[in-house]
């Protein structure tokens, strides 16, 4: 077995294979940009090298770069992860070269499965089951609008190079086909060099379902169960589960046995993933093969019992593969929540921001939490936003999406946005629990993920209140004494009761309170209510009773900023100052960057007459791209970034001039 190897990769990926490698007794280097310097993987590992600036494209990008740090540390192999090298055919071929094991696919398999377009040429010489759709060589724009057209409505159009929802649009009509190719293809260039596409009939109420297969260089091959990745947002994962609900015996063995001929079509090494579409109908149609480790692999190893990564280092030394089909067995119900600091209520535009607070659900047979932060991280906008992966398991799936739940709502994180909140509510969800899947599940049930607060608004900001108040006492009072007035935070004086204002501004709205303090118990004064609080503060743990009412939350208090946690949901609250200003809002007119990342292009010019909706300028963040458009009919009259430039969340990008409609 190898004694050391290399991970050319970052965060939680690398820090799960470290786990794996050192259980094995295997010795591991890391590789880290400047933005990762202080990463958790760098800490695990048992040597890193820093390999250049935060952009991947200068540093875990850098193929050449990070060969020599193999070479130089003494690596006999590299395991590439997912993403960035991964499914790099050039790089593996490099590995190769120099004598060091990649820990992937032939090269040859990966050239294979990289261009969509041919490995559906090899699937259907297979005999696995096609999408209709055009994979030709020709990408001449008349040629694909034609095919478009043969192909019918709704399509898709996705990268042939492409991965994880880059590249990739939805097109209802041929009316829309030339922007969104244009658009495609621009997206594609910019993640992979590649701009060419692939064209596939989109099927109205598909389900995403993977199989997970494994061959050795003996030529052995198998397939571990099926994942169900049907809930996606932006054609990217948001929850998967094995196995796939409601799939038969019959059709599992036929999607597994065509997952493996698949494989086999190419002479395939190690770890990969087959994907089908599966329609309403029991059908299913291959979609592409994946030659690497999926992110989603936790869900294969909690119902199978099998540590993935642990075949990836036995079979890329040359062993045969740990299990033969028959002795793969599962057992229970597995499901993983991808937790990523991004902003649901605005369309998952990827956020960042820095990692101020974060508490973990405790981790045992039934909770794995796979992540590759820790508290006082920052999430930067140069890589993937996704903060960590929930992996639950339980003996059935009722009883695994109850552990999910639970396990949601004791995943606390502080200082940037995240979709914690929307998973609870997803999972939850009465149409989830009951696996009507498909992949269109999140804007089919839009108003259940998407629910009002449980929490009374007036509660809340007692609280919050309480929260503060308690908060304060040690280093407010300087005395433990509880029968002394010096003790008390209400402005003590003899012969009167002082209640102390509190203001919390919510959004834009400022709430005034006063606060009497008497005993263990306060009285809280909000919009026009009383409220008798008791309230206790261990650490982040807040219990209290409001009016009888039995309430405990965890929180933060940070520089002001209040943030707390009740059932999945939050809570965000800011102490307000008379000297506190908040900046002005962006004007009428004006169009503010809704994250931080680069402008790629700027689609007007001053003096332009525009209409509403028309895209102006196109930002890029995290590897994704986002059309920003005119609110409303007007004449551009200030353009303030130029393409290339860095902007940061908030920042106006470009000005117009409304016209105002002419009475009658």
């Amino acid at each position: 077995m190898f004694s050391k190897i290399l991970i050319a990769n970052r965060g939680e990926i690398a820090c799960r294979i470290i786990q794996t490698a050192h259980r094995m007794g295997i010795r591991c280097v890391a590789v880290y940009s400047d933005a990762d310097a202080n990463a958790r993987h760098v800490a695990m590992a048992d040597e890193a090298f820093h390999i250049g600036p935060a952009p991947s494209s200068d540093s875990y990008l850098r193929s050449e770069k990070i060969i020599d740090v193999a070479k130089q540390s003494g690596a006999q192999a590299i395991h590439p992860g997912y993403g960035f090298l991964s499914e790099n055919t050039e790089f593996a071929e490099a590995c190769e070269a120099n004598d060091l094991v990649f820990i992937g696919p032939p090269s040859s398999a990966i050239a294979a499965m990289g261009s969509k377009s041919a490995a559906k040429a090899i699937m259907e010489k297979a005999g696995v089951p096609l999408v209709p759709g055009y994979h030709g060589d020709d990408q001449s724009p008349d040629t694909l609008r034609s095919e478009a057209e043969k192909c019918g409505f709704p399509l898709l159009l996705k990268a042939v190079a492409g991965g994880g929802g880059k590249g990739m649009r939805v097109v209802e009509s041929l009316s829309e086909f030339d922007d969104a190719l244009a658009a495609a293809q621009r997206e594609a260039r910019n993640a992979f060099g590649n701009p060419d596409m692939l064209i596939e009939r989109y099927l109205t109420q598909p389900r995403h379902v993977e199989i997970q297969v494994f061959c050795d260089q003996q030529g052995n091959g198998v397939y571990l169960a099926e994942r169900d990745c049907s809930v996606q947002r932006r054609h990217q994962k948001v929850l998967e589960e094995a196995p796939a609900p409601g799939l038969s015996d019959e059709t599992r063995q036929a999607m597994g046995e065509a997952a493996v001929r698949a494989a086999q079509a190419i002479n395939y090494v190690g770890a990969g993933t087959v994907e089908f579409l599966y329609d309403v109908d029991g059908s299913f149609f291959f979609m592409e093969m994946n030659t690497r480790l999926q992110v989603e692999h936790p869900v294969t190893e909690m119902v199978t019992g099998q540590d993935l990564v642990q075949w990836q280092l036995k079979v890329a030394w040359g062993e045969p593969l740990p299990l033969a089909q028959e002795d793969v067995k599962t057992r229970g119900h597995a499901l993983e929540a991808r937790i990523y600091a991004e902003d649901p209520d605005h369309d998952f535009l990827p956020a960042t921001g820095h990692l101020r607070y974060l508490r973990t659900p405790d981790e045992n047979t039934h909770v794995r939490v796979d992540t590759g932060v820790t508290e006082g991280d920052d999430i930067s906008i140069h890589y993937d936003p996704m903060i960590a992966k929930l992996i639950v398991w339980d003996e059935n799936r009722d009883q695994a999406i109850n552990r999910m739940v639970q396990a949601l709502e004791n995943y606390r994180i502080a200082g940037v946005k995240t979709n914690v909140r929307f998973l609870h509510a997803l999972a939850d969800a009465q149409p989830f629990r009951e696996a009507d899947l498909t992949t269109g599940f999140i804007e089919d049930h839009r108003t259940l993920l998407f629910p009002a607060p449980k929490l009374d608004a007036h509660k809340a900001l007692v609280l919050a209140a309480g929260f503060i108040q308690e908060h304060r006492k040690p280093s407010e009072s300087g005395t433990t004494d509880p029968f002394s007035p010096f003790g008390r935070r209400n402005s003590w004086r003899m012969n009167s009761e002082y209640a102390q204002p509190l203001q919390l501004q919510v959004g834009d709205d400022i709430h005034e309170l006063k606060i009497l303090e008497r005993g263990d118990d306060y009285q809280v004064f909000v919009g026009g209510s009383v409220y008798t609080l008791t309230a206790k503060l261990d650490d982040d743990y807040l219990q209290a009773v409001i009016n009888g009412h039995r309430i405990s939350v965890h929180g933060n208090l940070h520089n002001g900023q209040l943030v707390l946690f009740c059932e999945g949901e939050t809570f965000q609250c800011t102490l307000y100052r008379e000297t506190y200003q908040l900046e002005d809002a962006a004007g009428e007119g004006s169009l503010a960057a809704p994250m931080n990342g680069a402008i790629v292009a700027v689609q007007a010019e001053v003096g332009d007459a525009v209409t509403a909706g028309q895209t102006l300028v196109i930002m890029e963040a995290m590897k994704m791209e986002h059309a920003i458009k005119a609110p409303a009919d007007g004449v551009v009259s200030e353009i303030f970034f130029a393409e290339g430039d860095q902007v940061s969340e908030g920042a106006e990008l470009i000005a117009i001039d409304i016209q105002e409609e002419e009475a009658e």
